[in-house]
């Protein structure tokens, strides 16, 4: 059984935060905000390391009413692999392990011109029945 899945993101426009960490009063507007956004199937929001914080994106769809403060940004798109793990208890060396051979084994290499991505995608009451968060973790790639 696999656990790795490639998926593509289109080029898209995002809301973003900005640069920023939680707890600062820019997320907290952006998870407010993000919040009252109308739940879909999967997550659209995204987030990043950004080098000196985060940045949280979510994926902008016309008509959208953004709060002035959010930028709204160009988004290079593209191929990401993409596994699951719990939120904050990843073994981030044994995943990128994982990862890398799953790419060698498909002819697939690492794409670092873009950031890696994560989002949290345990509904509500799925994280009160299991007590913790699932995260998906976005790796960009390009064919070899």
């Amino acid at each position: 059984m696999q656990t790795i899945r490639i998926i593509e993101i289109p080029d898209c426009k995002m809301v973003s935060s900005g640069v920023g960490m939680f707890g600062e009063e820019n997320f907290n507007r952006f998870d407010e905000w993000l919040s009252s956004q109308k739940r879909s199937l999967f997550p659209k929001d995204f987030l990043y390391w950004a080098g000196e914080g985060f940045v949280w994106l979510y994926m902008y769809e016309d008509g959208m009413n953004v709060p002035k403060e959010f930028e709204r940004i160009e988004f290079q798109g593209g191929l990401y692999a993409v596994t699951t793990d719990i939120d904050q208890k990843t073994d981030k060396e044994l995943m990128g392990k994982e990862i890398d051979k799953f790419l060698s084994e498909n002819r697939l290499e690492r794409d670092t011109s873009r950031p890696e991505l994560g989002n949290i995608i345990t509904p509500p009451l799925a994280k009160k029945v299991m007590g913790y968060e699932q995260m998906d973790y976005y790796f960009p790639i390009k064919a070899k």
